[in-house]
This record gives C-alpha cells, sequence and structure tokens, in this order.
C-alpha cells in the first residue's frame, strides 16, 4: 500500500494531530461469539487474554496455525459475560469464520457473521467530540449518539465509534456535527506507518510469526492456557531469536509497496505501507531480515532505480495524541 502526500492530505493530516478527523471505515468485517462457554472457547483458539477479560474491554489478538504463523489478527471486545464482538480484516473475515465454526462443534458456542459501521476519530480531539475517554486501548463504553446505540472504543490514536448499519448515516452526521472534520484514510495511514503498527495483507502475512511482525507485546498472553501456535510462539519467545522484524524505513526518495530491499547482494525484505509523511518524510514499514539493524543503509529496487533507506527502530512517532 503507497499513499502520496497532497495539499489536501497535509491540511487533513493537521487535522487529526492537532485537532479530529473523521474516518469512516468500511475494510472491516464482523463476527459474533456467543453463549456459555464462549470465553473458554476463545480462550483457545486466539493469543490473547479472553476469560480474564471484564465486560467493557478488549484485547488485540491473532489466530495462529499450529507453526504459529499468523492466520488474522483482530480486536475483540467482551459485549457482556457470554457474548463477543469480534473486528477483523475483510480479507481474514472468511478464515477467521471457519476456523471459530469448525472448532466450536461440542461447545455451547454460536459464532456468526455481522454487520456493524465503524468510524474512527483521530487526534487529541477526539474525546471531546463524544465527551467520553473510556480507559486503555481497547475499553469501551456505550453511548447514544443521534439516538442510536454505539460503542466508544479507545484506539492508539483517539477513539473508534461502533454502530449498526441502519444509524450510520445519522451517527456519522452528528460526529461531524460535534467538530469531527472527516479526513481521508491516506491520511489515517501516515499516522498509522508512524506509531509502527502493521496491517494484515500490507504489512505481515500468513508467513510471518508475531515476533516477526512486532505484535507480541499487544497480541500475546504468555500466561493464559493452551491455544492454536502457542508452542512455536512461546519457544521463540523464550529460547530464539526471530530472523525477521519490523522495521521503519526512511527512504531517500520514492519506494513502493513490494519493492525489494537489500544490503549488499542479499535479500532482507520487502517494503510494505510506504507514506509521504509531512512530519516524517518519505517513510514505510517493511519486516526485513535480522541483518537490518536499526541504523543500516539500505538499497530499496524500485521500477525507477535503486534508492537508498535508513532502517530505524519504530515507532516513527511515540505519541499521537499530544
Amino acid at each position: 500500500m503507497s499513499f502520496v502526500t497532497q495539499p489536501d492530505l497535509d491540511a487533513e493530516y493537521r487535522q487529526i494531530r492537532e485537532e479530529c478527523g473523521l474516518v469512516e471505515r468500511s475494510d472491516h468485517s464482523w463476527l459474533e461469539v456467543s453463549g456459555p462457554d464462549s470465553a473458554e472457547f476463545l480462550q483457545g483458539q486466539v493469543t490473547n487474554e479472553t476469560e480474564e477479560l471484564d465486560s467493557g474491554s478488549g484485547v488485540y489478538a491473532a489466530l495462529l496455525d499450529r507453526k504459529g504463523h499468523l492466520q488474522a489478527d483482530m480486536r475483540i471486545l467482551r459485549i457482556a459475560d457470554d457474548s463477543f464482538l469480534i473486528d477483523t480484516e475483510s480479507a481474514t473475515a472468511d478464515t477467521l469464520l471457519k476456523h471459530l465454526s469448525m472448532y466450536k462443534i461440542g461447545r455451547k458456542v454460536e459464532v456468526r457473521g455481522t454487520e456493524r459501521s465503524l468510524f474512527s476519530l483521530i487526534g487529541p480531539g477526539a474525546f471531546g467530540v463524544v465527551s467520553l475517554a473510556p480507559g486503555s486501548e481497547n475499553d469501551f463504553a456505550e453511548a447514544t449518539i443521534a439516538g442510536a446505540d454505539c460503542l466508544v472504543v479507545a484506539t492508539a490514536s483517539g477513539l473508534d465509534v461502533i454502530c449498526w448499519p441502519e444509524s450510520g448515516d445519522a451517527v456519522r452526521a452528528q460526529l461531524e456535527v460535534d467538530r469531527a472534520l472527516p479526513v481521508s484514510e491516506a491520511a489515517a495511514e501516515i499516522l498509522r506507518v508512524e506509531l509502527g503498527r502493521p496491517r494484515f495483507g500490507f504489512d505481515m502475512s500468513d508467513s510471518n510469526m508475531p515476533a516477526e511482525a512486532g505484535i507480541v507485546d499487544r497480541a500475546i498472553s504468555f500466561t493464559k492456557g493452551c491455544y492454536i501456535g502457542q508452542e512455536p510462539v512461546a519457544r521463540l519467545h523464550y529460547k530464539g531469536r526471530p530472523n525477521r522484524h519490523l522495521r521503519g524505513l526512511k527512504a531517500g526518495g520514492p519506494v513502493s509497496s513490494g519493492d525489494p530491499v537489500r544490503l549488499g547482494d542479499r535479500e532482507l525484505g520487502q517494503v510494505g505501507t510506504t507514506v509521504l509523511s509531512p512530519a516524517s518524510g518519505r517513510i514505510a514499514l517493511s519486516i526485513l531480515r535480522k541483518e537490518a539493524e536499526p541504523g543500516t543503509s539500505v538499497i530499496v529496487e524500485t521500477a525507477e532505480g535503486e534508492v537508498e533507506a535508513e532502517v530505524v527502530e519504530l515507532p516513527f512517532l511515540e505519541d499521537p495524541l499530544v
């Protein structure tokens, strides 16, 4: 995924850094997992804690195969003691639904696809728009917006507002009235890259383990019970060292997603999402071999020729809400 900065995008970026921008997320899919065994069931399927979650809280988690490779990532919200709402990439929704439906056999669990509308409020002004501050990332609160029942979820860059699709237009209109200025997904992607948050299908894939994708701290619990793929993940964490790591790239010229990255004659990986940030310049995410330590100068092979880039530690930006 590549985004080019234009004058309007500069203004949108300032909006999400200084005030509040509104992005409608149409590329998400939703699942509901409910029933008396739902918490215990999810506990054995995904990488993060679900049984100990309180209602009104959530976690970021991943689904792995038995070798510890990523199959999907998701946000899990505990709506009630026996009910969870799962938010995932549209590209991984079928994989996740198929897996959970297959493994629920013999348990008192219902798994089904559902629909929601999602609006991201990005920037320090997000909390003033809805007059809510739910708590830590993935915590959420119920709210009524434009007469509609909504969930307001804390994120790394502001808040997400989730509602039923039939209420989407009214909720969006009210958020705009309350000073959330619409901005493009391209502006939101600049901030995502600056925060060093990889996206499944763009920066990480089913060939990666969580440690390679840089999501261990957010997505993995090492104190919970067994789940699919746990052994290779734990072994790598306690006894090994990943052969690849999620890194940032500061490029000296235009680069595109998929461009090979090399050091000398050795290919280290490929460029993931690349953006032109008004604050950080030409930057990208890339999962690279361990030789690419921060401070290393590498070459990106583009269609127009070679571009020099510096490997940097993530994130590019420490706190988007300041």
